[in-house]
């Protein structure tokens, strides 16, 4: 509804100029107006220019970088950056632009990405906790977004994994452990670990091409099966919830926003509307959030779209143009044994409620690569046309 369908694309402060629309209220915001002190560190990609800007979105403090990705070396982004730079070039990818702080470029960094980050999360906490004001922190780590890159004395202890991906992904995954150990032992020292609700989760399944493994499910980053966008997730708070606990009912990052909200006694904006759900009680509970509701994901391809259905145990699949299958997610989570012959009424009713779903969309605002524009046009794609026909 907000017309995000696609990433901001790469630079997209000179070719798009704009980012999430700002009469949406960012639940940061929404904290920050609850008496919160906010802050953002690591990958932003939600608008690049003025308003747009991290500052303007309801975080008192950013540190990071406002495009999709970034390099990781200092050493080695610094050098291109400037030489490209000197050279004259307008348009310098964000890959390589300077880590800025509340809108200031930081000069000559020298640490890794990862440990970077950890450090300046680690400078909030201590910072945050000093003051009266609880506080919120949005850490999004890059890795292990590509290019995969790593220190070598973290791929040192990963020297026994042959594959040179998957080695070098291991090790840009354990900096962020090590990152995360380190912003634990800052609230064990400020005394708040006891109080601070940690929620951790990737924000995509691994990309297969690039070292990831996401068995058992199928596919990986991008897809609509499981394996796109079905990643672990846990809420750490000592006081509140039970060690050990498991929580097995789908839980999307949407959830979030109404969640934290109700934890934090902070008011959503008056006619937000919001997707997610406040699955806080059902968490202390271990019930179910969505009994018998949908959950939908959707991605754009070259003339056509890919959707997934999630419902209960259901799961129904329409991938690469071919027929929609169904499966029991519960019992076969690799997506492999198609029961749609045999519920065909639970598939056709799950196919429609996407249906009705996809009506609410609105014209995405831009597009990632922005050649998509053109199938979008001359395919009719907003239309969905055969999408939710069932062979």
């Amino acid at each position: 509804t907000i017309g995000s369908q696609f990433n901001l694309p790469a630079n997209s402060e000179v070719n798009v100029g704009k980012g999430i629309p700002l009469q949406e209220v960012f639940m940061s915001k929404m904290l920050k107006n609850a008496g919160y002190t906010t802050g953002a560190i690591g990958k932003w990609h939600l608008g690049a220019v003025a308003d747009y800007h991290p500052n303007k979105r309801g975080f008192d403090d950013f540190y990071g970088f406002l495009g999709g990705g970034h390099k990781y070396f200092s050493e080695e982004y610094t050098v291109i950056y400037n030489k490209q730079k000197a050279e004259g070039r307008e348009v310098i990818f964000d890959y390589l632009k300077p880590l800025e702080h509340n809108g200031k470029n930081v000069e000559n960094p020298t640490e890794y990405l990862t440990d970077e980050l950890s450090r300046k999360a680690v400078d909030f906490v201590k910072g945050a906790t000093t003051d009266e004001n609880p506080f919120f922190l949005y850490l999004a780590y890059n890795a292990p977004h590509v290019p995969l890159e790593a220190k070598a004395e973290d791929l040192e202890l990963f020297k026994h994994i042959e594959d040179k991906d998957r080695r070098t992904y291991a090790a840009m995954v354990y900096a962020v452990d090590r990152g995360v150990g380190e912003l634990v032992k800052a609230l064990k020292a400020k005394k708040e670990y006891e109080n601070t609700l940690i929620v951790f989760l990737s924000d995509n399944g691994g990309k297969l091409s690039k070292g990831a493994n996401n068995y058992p499910l199928r596919e990986g980053k991008g897809s609509t099966c499981e394996g796109g966008y079905r990643v672990p997730m846990f809420f750490h708070w000592p006081s509140k919830i039970t060690v050990g606990q498991k929580f097995d009912y789908p839980v999307s990052a949407l959830d979030f926003y109404p969640t934290f909200a109700t934890l934090s006694g902070a008011s959503i904006p008056k006619d937000k509307k919001l997707d997610g759900k406040d699955i806080w009680q059902n968490l202390l509970s271990g019930s179910n959030p969505r009994k018998d509701e949908p959950v939908f994901v959707l991605r754009h391809r070259e003339g056509y779209s890919d959707v997934g259905v999630r419902q209960n145990e259901w799961k129904a699949l329409k991938t690469n143009k071919n027929p929609w299958k169904l499966f029991n997610i519960e019992n076969d989570l690799g997506e492999s044994n198609d029961l749609s012959k045999e519920h065909p009424e639970q598939l056709k009713q799950m196919v429609l409620e996407a249906q009705n779903w996809s009506n609410t969309h609105t014209e995405p605002q831009w597009f990632d690569p922005e050649e998509l524009q053109k199938d979008w046009v001359e395919q009719e794609m907003a239309k969905f046309k055969q999408t939710f026909e069932i062979d």
